[in-house]
């Protein structure tokens, strides 16, 4: 989906023209994948924009740099108040997706970082359903990607590494070029990781389950957590359980979560119809209820929400 450019980028504590926040070629960043980022969403809601769980994405970002031993020059606070003062300043009323990112610039060429100035930036523009308005009603298509997650051994899974999104890259250009819409990962162990950026969850026999984070190169997701907040409120049980590829063939429902993907329901995994084809009735019942959250409807996840 085609980024629609705002006025201004929050870089190192400056509000930045759009066309001026450049990097630059010899960034130790571009060169090694050395960095950490996240993706927040704020939406419009009736009291004016309101990012969803702002707090949470920044001390995420913060946790992820600590694994890579990369000191951010600016506390979870200072983050969380350039990203409520880039929604003000851009006049992004509406709601948008809004990218935090941690990156070295350049000092000595090598794999060695310590001499690389750590820089912080957050950008922010309108951007609709990641995997569109029909994938989000109707469900999606999806193939068990050939390429395998990272092993927590050879990749720190728990940290939101730019180099380590190769490995997603690499299984959503796969899966595209294969007529789906996205790809579902295993781990080193053969069980199901998550997709290219998304947490899974099947519904069988009317409980939830969803793989356990960090287990089988899973990133801990926001979204996930939150999910499984609202379905117990909602009365249904959740588990965090391991799955296999053949849990979701023969699940009743499944759907995907994420910031930028939200709730998706999926269609089918290797052609390999869900229920009926079609989103089932837990499935619309948490979507529903976390498009309420996020959007204000729902007094008790006010606290999930930054209003700006």
């Amino acid at each position: 989906m085609p980024i629609t450019p705002t006025k201004k980028i929050w870089m190192d504590g400056e509000m930045v023209d759009w066309e001026n926040a450049t990097v630059h070629v010899l960034s130790h960043t571009m060169h090694y994948g050395l960095g950490a980022f996240e993706g927040v969403r704020a939406y419009k809601t009736a009291s004016g924009p309101a990012i969803f769980r702002l707090r949470e994405h920044m001390e995420r970002l913060q946790r992820s740099c600590k694994i890579l031993m990369i000191a951010i020059p600016f506390s979870v606070d200072e983050l969380c108040e350039a990203a409520l003062q880039l929604v003000r300043v851009n006049d992004l009323h509406d709601g948008c997706y809004m990218r935090p990112l941690v990156y070295l610039g350049y000092g000595e060429m090598g794999i060695h970082h310590r001499t690389s100035n750590v820089h912080a930036t957050i950008a922010a523009w309108p951007w609709g359903a990641y995997l569109g308005d029909h994938g989000l009603a109707n469900g999606v298509r999806v193939m068990i990607s050939s390429w395998t997650r990272h092993s927590p051994t050879s990749m720190p899974t728990a940290s939101k590494t730019i180099g380590g999104y190769v490995n997603s890259a690499l299984a959503k250009d796969e899966a595209l070029r294969a007529g789906y819409d996205e790809a579902i990962m295993l781990g080193q162990d053969g069980r199901i990781s998550e997709c290219t950026g998304e947490n899974l969850f099947i519904v069988r026999d009317g409980l939830l389950i969803t793989p356990p984070p960090s287990e089988a190169g899973a990133l801990r997701g926001i979204t996930q957590a939150s999910v499984a907040t609202i379905a117990r409120d909602l009365g249904y049980e959740v588990q965090f359980e391991a799955l296999r590829r053949d849990d979701l063939y023969l699940a009743d429902e499944a759907f995907m979560t994420g910031t930028a993907a939200e709730v998706v329901p999926l269609h089918s995994v290797d052609d390999r119809v869900i229920g009926d084809g079609t989103p089932g009735p837990i499935t619309k019942h948490i979507q529903a209820t976390y498009f309420g959250a996020v959007r204000g409807e729902l007094p008790q996840y006010e606290s999930w929400l930054s209003r700006a």
